[in-house]
């Protein structure tokens, strides 16, 4: 019984749904929550100073630009303390969460661990991508571990908190309206890609904890933050049963497809998980990886080709070096490659693989290199443009050394 007249050991039920009550059985998602004191015991709500959070697309104009950020600065603590919380910064996005459809990129920078604090976000899902630091990550159903090269996913609504080490940088891709999951797999068969046995979630964990300070409880609604006080610590759930959970993956156990004959499969073998939008194989966003691997094809320019694409890429890298870009393109920076703007490999690269020996040889061994790719036409924030002070204003110059090499005699 999910919601008995009085819980074991004098505890409350409570529900928390990830979906509409009457979504198909294999859409809905809920989890059945019982706490010490439900999650309601809380003061008002006051607005709170959002900082460089935003989810306004209008502050600066369009950019059709080639774009390329330095690694984000992380700010030395005893200047400057920033916790996950206040070290959040909007990057680009589309969209709105009112509207339940739209996406955010964001940068956290962070040098302190949260404090009596915890966030909850009641616009969309977070996949958070640590690149330098780990990040203890306390949640109502438990406790997570995610290292760089891991990820995680704290859904819609659930409340956590996270601890961090010294100096911590990572990004973050923010979707409303839709859930994560695995894309279906079509002719690659039952198995392939990120397997769900390799996806894990938190076992229960709780604290009976007063704190007579108060504890602050931080929402991210429509955009703004609002903080709430209360005297206990929110995460007091002794035990949980349900299938809305935060979970976290290893991207080490990603099993990659490849060409093992001729030219590209396309880039949608490297992708982990999947937001759907209503159009069939639309996404609102995917998130997409590019780990080391073999690569073999016969007569094939082997990097990246040189493409337009109806989509927004935003790629960051965890660590290593990019193979289509090995200056220039560094852990903890990124890079955004709007709808129909041309992008591909420097000229460097392109010499150094239309001259390569084609043997079978290991690509990039060491780098994990990520995309987040949306259907929508992302829109940089004035942080991003200007405030950062990261642009990178020479990327465009990486290809201004490329030459005709057209011969019309030539067969």
């Amino acid at each position: 019984q999910n919601n008995p007249q009085v819980c074991p050991y004098g505890l409350y039920a409570e529900q928390l749904s990830g979906s509409a009550f009457t979504c198909p059985r294999p859409t809905n998602r809920r989890s059945w929550l019982y706490r010490i004191l439900p999650s309601v015991c809380h003061k008002p709500f006051q607005p709170l100073q959002e900082g460089h959070l935003t989810h306004s697309w209008d502050e600066v104009e369009p950019d059709p630009n080639q774009l390329r950020w330095k690694p984000f600065e992380i700010p030395k603590a005893p200047q400057n303390k920033l916790d996950f919380v206040s070290g959040l910064h909007t990057l680009c996005g589309a969209g709105e969460p009112r509207g339940r459809h739209g996406i955010a990129v964001h940068i956290f920078v962070c040098n302190t661990s949260m404090l009596d604090r915890c966030l909850y976000n009641s616009d969309g899902d977070f996949l958070i991508v640590p690149q330098q630091g780990k990040l203890l990550i306390t949640t109502e159903f438990g406790k997570m571990l995610v290292e760089p090269n891991e990820i995680c996913v704290i859904q819609q609504g659930m409340r956590f908190s996270v601890e961090v080490f010294g100096e911590t940088r990572g990004y973050i891709l923010e979707v409303y309206g839709a859930h994560f999951e695995l894309p279906d797999l079509g002719p690659i068969g039952a198995n392939g890609l990120a397997n769900p046995r390799d996806f894990l979630v938190p076992v229960a964990w709780y604290e009976d904890r007063q704190v007579p300070g108060g504890y602050t409880v931080i929402s991210k609604y429509q955009g703004k933050l609002f903080a709430a006080q209360q005297d206990f610590s929110p995460f007091n759930v002794v035990a949980w049963h349900g299938n809305y959970t935060p979970y976290k993956y290893n991207l080490e156990n990603f099993m990659v497809i490849n060409s093992v004959a001729f030219d590209h499969a396309d880039p949608s073998i490297f992708t982990v998980l999947t937001a759907k939008s209503t159009r069939p194989g639309v996404a609102i966003a995917d998130f997409v990886i590019f780990p080391p691997r073999w690569g073999v094809a016969n007569n094939t320019f082997r990097p990246p080709y040189y493409h337009r694409n109806c989509m927004s890429e935003f790629m960051g890298l965890i660590k290593g070096h990019y193979e289509a870009k090995e200056e220039g393109f560094q852990p903890g920076g990124a890079s955004l490659h709007s709808m129909m703007t041309p992008h591909g490999p420097d000229a460097d690269c392109f010499e150094k693989a239309s001259k390569a020996k084609l043997e079978p040889e290991r690509v990039a061994e060491g780098t994990m290199a990520f995309m987040f790719e949306s259907s929508l036409s992302m829109a940089v924030t004035k942080w991003g443009l200007k405030t950062s002070n990261r642009l990178d204003k020479n990327y465009y110059k990486c290809w201004e050394p490329l030459k005709s090499h057209f011969n019309p005699n030539r067969r």
